[in-house]
């Protein structure tokens, strides 16, 4: 459906008394939106390595047991706190694993040891998504804290693909390529170009103007409920166009190649625009059943690029301090080769995070020489083999909702993920200093 047509679906459904379908669990949020207020973060940006990742050859090397083929024990390297893999030589293209520790090993954070519970592609990525596996009901991270803290931003939540669930608390917002957001940010231009109007900007004030009008003085009679939420949702749709108008200047002029640079801009234009409080991107094709090596070593590198594109350009974009970035994948790969020269589904695996409120330059959890999860304190945040827990993703997910401010939400409590106060992770981001 095409912008102009798009305008005049809504006027009809405002004329006629009909609803559009969108979310109605926040019935306040059409009047918050007469407020206009760009949302000015925090924003999230969940990254997902689709297909299950080989950690060994990012942030938890294994130089023994035969688990890869690329390196030996006494290559891996370290920056800081951080272990890594050398991956330098290997790459053809993207970030090595050198680069993107000297420029970001001081702000990240990993935990190793992550327990995933299942090694099936569908359940473990909704584990991971929304840190609750035996429910289909439950949202994703992103569309939970965007649902909590801007309902009313126009592309609250972005996606770019993996599990997207929103639990119908917030719309779930695709928008694939750059051209499909400039025609959304200027929704009354012929296809979407600023400089042709459909309207004067005189007649767009007297339009808004003839139904914020036409609100005020229909909101003190009494109207049936159908009539009176089409007419709120017209409203709101005509604000949210404005709104969206101000992605345009945070638009590149010039379209990046890369798949995920291109996501990212995507997001990052309407994050620094006040329409977006959290974006779900990802690549796929790790499931790397067969030789193992040269495709993570084509992936990884070519994921941390993306990654690292996302961060300099939200500096660029002054937004950086606001960032709160969560780098994850389903699953990991087995400590052993099959018969084809790759790795099968593991249970076991890595996540990564970094950006506002995380204290970085640290490295909790481990596995040992077999890849297995080892037991973890949630207290002391150290390994304990005899008393210590198996991190699981609600454990993740308990500490996020910490970390935005959202635990106490009712949206949140809407969708409890069961985890002990005894088991919480204490202090899990750290003080920053």
């Amino acid at each position: 459906m095409n912008n102009p047509t798009r305008r005049d679906f809504l006027r009809c459904c405002g004329l006629a008394g009909l609803g559009v379908a969108l979310p109605i669990t926040r019935p306040e949020s059409t009047r918050a939106a007469e407020e206009d207020r760009p949302y000015g973060g925090p924003y999230y940006a969940v990254f997902n390595a689709s297909g299950g990742w080989d950690t060994t050859y990012l942030m938890d090397p294994k130089g023994i047991n035969e688990i890869n083929r690329l390196y030996k024990e006494g290559d891996i390297l370290t920056h800081g706190a951080h272990r890594f893999a050398p991956t330098e030589k290997h790459k053809s293209g993207g970030m090595s694993n050198e680069e993107f520790y000297k420029e970001f090993g001081s702000d990240l954070l990993v935990f190793n040891g992550l327990d995933y519970s299942v090694n099936n592609h569908s359940p473990g990525a909704r584990y991971m998504a929304t840190g609750k596996l035996d429910s289909l009901a439950y949202p994703t991270f992103a569309a939970l804290v965007a649902a909590c803290q801007g309902p009313t931003c126009p592309l609250a939540y972005l996606t770019f693909g993996n599990y997207s669930t929103t639990g119908n608390l917030v719309a779930m917002a695709r928008v694939p390529y750059l051209p499909s957001l400039q025609r959304l940010a200027n929704a009354d231009s012929v296809e979407g170009n600023p400089r042709a109007p459909y309207h004067d900007g005189f007649a767009l004030d007297r339009i808004e103007q003839a139904l914020a009008d036409e609100r005020k003085t229909r909101t003190s009679e009494p109207q049936l409920p159908r009539l009176e939420r089409a007419q709120s949702m017209l409203y709101a749709a005509q604000l949210n166009s404005k709104a969206l108008q101000r992605v345009t200047p945070h638009l590149p002029k010039d379209t990046p190649k890369e798949r995920m640079s291109q996501q990212a801009e995507i997001a990052l234009a309407s994050f620094k625009a006040g329409v977006c409080v959290s974006a779900n991107l990802t690549i796929s094709q790790f499931d790397s059943h067969a030789n193992n090596d040269p495709d993570q070593m084509k992936l990884i590198p070519e994921f941390l690029a993306g990654i690292a594109y996302t961060i300099r350009r939200a500096e660029e974009l002054g937004i950086r301090d606001q960032l709160v970035v969560i780098v994850q994948s389903e699953m990991g790969r087995t400590p052993t080769y099959n018969k084809g020269n790759g790795k099968d589904h593991w249970s076991v695996g890595s996540i990564m995070f970094l950006g506002r409120g995380i204290k970085g330059n640290r490295v909790l959890g481990e596995t040992d020489g077999g890849q297995l999860t080892v037991p973890f304190d949630p207290v002391s945040l150290a390994v304990n083999r005899d008393k210590g827990i198996r991190v699981r993703p609600e454990h993740i997910h308990t500490a996020l909702r910490e970390l935005a401010g959202i635990s106490d939400h009712p949206f949140s409590k809407r969708f409890p993920l069961g985890v002990s106060p005894a088991e919480r992770l204490q202090n899990f981001w750290g003080e920053k200093g």
